[in-house]
């Protein structure tokens, strides 16, 4: 396991136990953008498959842990195994918080009783606009299925990175899915999206923090300074 370096989440550990391409092949994507580093490029090249080394670690107590930090467990063409395989080594080590972050929460749902108890479920929503070339589910879809996890387990929204949005609509599809937590973050690696407004945003977390909590990232202060 490593600490979370940048701005991901702060205090967080990770472990990355899958290994392979990620299916969503999202233009932004932070492991994409390390592929220069040889070890990087080996690990997250190829067919999704388990890091046999990753599976031989010692999770500890008392962590909150970001799994799978560098991929996404629930993607379409994991396999079911592969998931079970990966959860049920979490609760090897019940003394810690499980985080998980999906771009396609949908598939979460299928595993809605086999998460660790006291997990975390994240999906990420950059904007209201279905505007990003990404394989993974629409925004309307993820909202929906974090609002049905909703009844199970602690859930959060991830804004990041923030990408123009239609303000009304944004809020009320955030709303919609009742998250406990939003994290709000921008663009790190350069990536030339559309990005919001410094009055958009403000106007954003205003509205937000009406009804949940909000954590601005650090990378946020280049858009709002």
């Amino acid at each position: 396991m490593t600490e979370t370096k940048g701005n991901m989440y702060p205090g967080f550990k990770t472990w990355n136990p899958l290994a392979g391409e990620c299916p969503h092949k999202c233009r932004y994507c932070s492991t994409h953008s390390l592929m220069r580093y040889p070890v990087i490029k080996a690990k997250y090249s190829g067919e999704l498959r388990l890091d046999e080394n990753a599976m031989l670690k010692d999770l500890g107590s008392g962590n909150t842990i970001f799994v799978c930090a560098q991929n996404d467990l629930f993607a379409e063409l994991v396999k079911h195994n592969q998931i079970h395989t990966i959860l049920n080594y979490c609760k090897i080590f019940p003394e810690n918080t499980y985080f998980f972050q999906s771009k396609n929460p949908g598939r979460m749902i299928d595993y809605k009783y086999s998460f660790p108890k006291g997990s975390i479920l994240c999906t990420t929503i950059e904007s209201n606009r279905d505007n990003l070339s990404c394989n993974a589910p629409g925004m309307e879809d993820r909202a929906t299925a974090m609002r049905y996890l909703k009844n199970f387990y602690k859930t959060a929204i991830t804004i990041e990175p923030i990408v123009d949005f239609d303000l009304k609509e944004f809020v009320d599809l955030i709303k919609f899915a009742e998250p406990d937590k939003v994290n709000i973050g921008a663009d790190s690696k350069h990536n030339h999206l559309p990005e919001p407004s410094k009055e958009k945003i403000l106007a954003l977390i205003n509205e937000l923090q009406k009804f949940t909590v909000i954590d601005r990232k650090t990378n946020l202060n280049r858009l709002i300074k």
